[in-house]
């Protein structure tokens, strides 16, 4: 049963995630992302996480991705924009530069953990506390800097998106007449 979840789990990730990026229509690649995103809830449940399942429902399929839609509204998705332009000169090849440097990067760590030998030991320290506190001192402690840093980040992420949408106001005739 547990190979079965996990199936239809992943087949579900991967048919959203397939569907967030070849999807033209802003809208549609967001319902993707939230069926990924659910996907991947099924996936904690299996693994007895159910605090993190619980977590990317509500925060990331709830939250997350009714900001997304806001921003994608706020943009516009009707006007049709000529692909042609470069609103930025030399960011197609630098984009298949970092593409390529990522994909590098990627394979390179796999190649590094395929060498590595499997013990069957727990990486972490097994104890009767809730998962939930483990999280908390992490979260709050170890790495409460690159927590706040990820919330900065986000807001400033919105900020500039909403500036970024902002249409320039429409000039009135001139009553007068003489301009």
């Amino acid at each position: 049963m547990e190979a079965a979840v996990f199936v239809i789990a992943a087949a579900i990730v991967l048919v959203g995630a397939l569907g967030v990026v070849l999807r033209s229509h802003p809208v549609h690649a967001a319902l993707s992302l939230v069926m990924t995103l659910f996907g991947v809830a099924v996936l904690f449940v299996a693994q007895d996480a159910q605090f993190l399942a619980a977590v990317q429902v509500i925060v990331y399929a709830g939250a997350i991705v009714v900001l997304f839609l806001f921003v994608i509204m706020l943009l516009g998705v009707d006007k049709a924009e000529a692909i042609q332009v470069e609103p930025i000169r030399g960011q197609r090849p630098l984009a298949v530069a970092i593409g390529v440097g990522t994909l590098g990067l990627t394979l390179s760590a796999f190649f590094v953990a395929g060498k590595r030998e499997v013990t069957g030991k727990v990486a972490g320290n097994i104890t009767d506390e809730p998962n939930i506190n483990q999280l908390a001192r992490v979260i709050f402690s170890t790495n409460v800097f690159s927590f706040e840093v990820t919330s900065v980040l986000l807001v400033i992420a919105v900020v500039g998106t909403v500036l970024l949408a902002r249409r320039p106001p429409r000039q009135l005739p001139d009553p007068k007449g003489d301009r």
